[in-house]
């Protein structure tokens, strides 16, 4: 298949630092590549994943992160410059509103956030004339009303993953520095347990500033430590020496990407019992599933006990790079082929 992707705007695919919906991109157009498709990629214009991108985009703007003008300027563009291919695969929340697409190519998208509050009236909308893909059981049946064809797990390609031997004598955070995310909750349960933390976050936005400044910077005395935010070789290094990652979310997250990469790397998972982590983290075995900062610092002493290499066995088969391609691939197929068959049951009209 001729494949064209949309990223959104902002940040380059693959991303330098933050950037989880990004890091999907990139994993799947390699893959859809390597499985012998074509991919037309159009992403922010330093973007350097290796397939063909689409060219004369304006560069990233990651101070203007959101802003609506720039997301659909970046898809009329993008859905201009991908008339002829098979398909679609629009990561935006504006593309598949767009009344541009060009004519007679299908379009799907991924929701990458919550289709609950304010997104529930805009995803009801979309899911009516747009096959829709789900990142998780859990994020699907949040909102009955909203009609998901499909739901498909992020993966990970673990090959370019090291596997780390944890013995770094600390717990690590890594997320964005905002209040849903517990950066706050991992502190508080580190100290309990007596583990030294490490945080690595993005603090860019000005909630994200206000956050740190209000209730994270007073916290940061040894043990605790702040690292800022890490490159991929970084973020790698502080997961395989990390005892456990403590992803405490205080909101039902449908896909936690760090979650899969700690996994990676050989490193458990200790978190909130809430959104997606549930069918992500087996608990007992690649981490634990707790309530409460109390009940998730006795589980941070228990974690170095699991088997670490169980833990990237895990990821390598239920959440590999190459199986989520695969369920793409094969929704696709099935998507060009039903407007196909119902491009050829329309009525001739003879003038």
């Amino acid at each position: 298949m001729r494949i064209g992707i949309v990223a959104p705007p902002w940040i380059a695919v693959p991303p330098c630092g933050y950037g989880g919906i990004e890091a999907v991109i990139d994993t799947l157009a390699r893959e859809f590549v390597s499985a012998g498709h074509e991919v037309s990629l159009v992403a922010a214009e330093d973007s350097d994943c290796p397939v063909p991108k689409v060219c004369g985009l304006p560069a990233r703007q990651i101070s203007a992160l959101g802003a609506a003008v720039d997301e659909l300027t970046h898809v009329v563009l993008a859905h201009e410059a991908l008339d002829g291919v098979d398909i679609i695969h629009d990561h935006t929340l504006a593309g598949p509103l767009s009344r541009h697409r060009p004519p007679g190519v299908p379009l799907v998208t991924t929701a990458h956030g919550p289709l609950t509050g304010s997104f529930r009236t805009v995803y009801r909308a979309i899911a009516t004339h747009t096959p829709l893909i789900a990142i998780s059981r859990h994020q699907a049946v949040s909102a009955p009303e909203v009609s998901v064809r499909q739901v498909i797990h992020h993966g990970i390609d673990a090959s370019t993953v090291p596997l780390g031997g944890g013995d770094g004598g600390y717990a690590c955070f890594l997320g964005r520095m905002h209040p849903d995310k517990g950066p706050l909750q991992a502190i508080e349960i580190a100290r309990e347990a007596g583990v030294p933390l490490r945080i690595a976050a993005r603090v860019m936005e000005n909630e994200e500033r206000d956050f740190f400044d209000a209730a994270i910077r007073p916290q940061l005395k040894p043990p605790i430590e702040f690292l800022g935010e890490l490159t991929a070789p970084e973020k790698y290094e502080l997961l395989g020496s990390s005892i456990a990652l403590l992803n405490p979310i205080q909101w039902p997250e449908p896909f936690g990407m760090v979650m899969i990469e700690a996994m990676a790397t050989g490193t458990p998972v200790i978190a909130t019992l809430r959104g997606s982590a549930p069918e992500i983290i087996e608990d007992g075995v690649t981490g634990f599933l707790r309530r409460g900062n109390h009940q998730l610092a006795a589980a941070l002493q228990q974690a170095a006990a699991l088997d670490r290499r169980r833990c990237r066995q895990v990821t390598e088969t239920y959440f590999s790079a190459a199986r989520m391609a695969e369920e793409h691939l094969r929704f696709f197929t099935d998507v060009v082929a039903q407007g196909a068959r119902r491009r050829s049951s329309r009525p001739i009209v003879v003038a």
